[in-house]
């Protein structure tokens, strides 16, 4: 037996969630099925309820007030009022073991020389090594630039596409620059699957999509089936290949194009009377296990400092991150109030990958599938966001 619903997303990250909120606004019925046992995707507020819930970000650290598309479902859903501030701390680099100043590492005669051509220079079609090594000079980005990029994204960023590192957005003034929560990012999509005009379901494991007349049949591990009118992938493009109809062979073999970029993040708790170093945002690390370290002192708390190291895929385990981790801040593993090993994944970008969205967007046009995701505009939430919009308007504006 099937049950109907005008809109299946599949995945709950910030983008199914939104492609969710989007439809429901609509007054459509529409059901989230997520695999994991938890919500939020890549907004992850990790907390340890051993210490009184303290909690660190395990996953997206910022928002912005730029970030129009999200801020538009925080209006709606009344969190906009919610924000909080974050206290403003500096980056160090790590650099051959020791904490260093981010100037130390900065030609300011090259970027005063290279700086004006930002403004003729396109970044469309352009790889981020080249790109930012013409606007600000090739030092700048052999010795800063290439590892603060990477500590952004969480993989190599040379052949990164230049246009979907940073995008401009109009930022709204009356909203704090650059905001958490009093829990952290994880209020987020925690207020949007709470709506009473959403059905979300976690652990879910579906073993076919089909189409189904004008619309589709997703069938569950446990013998369920559901049908819908249209249906939204928001997962990422490998699991998308392998979800996707067998019908939609071209937009199977787009997705299969783009990879994936694990990540081995380990967070990890110390108390304040345990750690001297002063408070900063976190640390950018050049040619090291890990691509940053991202710390909670921007919503300092009384008891507890928390970090969130981003280590590269395979280089250390578990036990030698935590060791390694220690020894950047300075501290003896036995001073460590707790931890947790989480695995991240995003999507690696490459140079060309806009002309691949235009080739998807095109295989997609007409049909009631969306796909949606942080590996269509970029990595950020309002990228994600921004992309389950549009196919919101693809879909449904009719």
């Amino acid at each position: 037996m099937s049950t109907d619903f005008d809109h299946i997303v599949i995945g709950a990250g910030i983008s199914g969630l939104g492609a969710a909120h989007f439809s429901a606004r609509r007054g459509l019925s529409t059901l989230v099925l997520e695999a994991s046992d938890r919500i939020g995707g890549c907004l992850n507020s990790h907390h340890f309820d051993a210490l009184g819930g303290f909690w660190t970000e395990a996953g997206g650290h910022t928002c912005f007030n730029s970030y129009g598309t999200l801020l538009s479902i925080m209006d709606d859903l009344g969190l906009t009022a919610q924000v909080q501030p974050k206290l403003k701390v500096g980056y160090a680099l790590w650099k051959a073991g020791k904490r260093r100043s981010i100037l130390s590492a900065l030609h300011l005669l090259e970027a005063a020389t290279a700086i004006p051509r930002i403004f003729r220079e396109p970044k469309d079609g352009q790889r981020v090594a080249d790109y930012y090594g013409r606007i600000l000079g090739h030092r700048n980005y052999e010795d800063l630039l290439r590892y603060a990029f990477q500590a952004v994204i969480c993989q190599p960023a040379d052949d990164y596409p230049a246009e979907a590192l940073f995008r401009r957005k109009p930022r709204r003034k009356e909203v704090i620059k650059a905001f958490t929560f009093a829990e952290g990012l994880s209020a987020i999509p925690q207020a949007i699957a709470a709506q009473p005009s959403l059905d979300v379901r976690t652990g879910q494991q579906i073993t076919a999509i089909q189409h189904e007349g004008a619309g589709f049949q997703v069938s569950m591990a446990n013998g369920e089936q559901f049908r819908c009118d249209t249906l939204t992938l928001a997962v990422p493009p490998d699991a998308a290949t392998a979800l996707l109809p067998d019908d939609l062979a071209a937009v199977r073999a787009i997705t299969s194009s783009i990879g994936m970029a694990e990540i081995e993040t380990l967070v990890l708790v110390v108390r304040n009377s345990d750690l001297p170093l002063k408070p900063l945002a976190g640390l950018i690390a050049v040619d090291d296990a890990f691509y940053s370290a991202v710390s909670r002192d921007f919503r300092p708390d009384a008891n507890y400092r928390g970090f969130a190291f981003h280590f590269r895929p395979g280089v250390l385990c578990e036990e030698h991150q935590l060791t390694h981790a220690c020894t950047v801040l300075g501290i003896e593993p036995k001073r460590i109030a707790a931890h947790a090993a989480i695995h991240n994944r995003l999507p690696a970008l490459r140079y060309g990958h806009l002309e691949r969205v235009q080739q998807l967007d095109h295989a997609l046009a007409g049909t009631r599938l969306g796909m949606t995701g942080n590996w269509f505009l970029g990595v950020s939430v309002e990228d994600a966001l921004t992309r389950s919009y549009s196919e919101s308007e693809r879909l449904f504006q009719s």
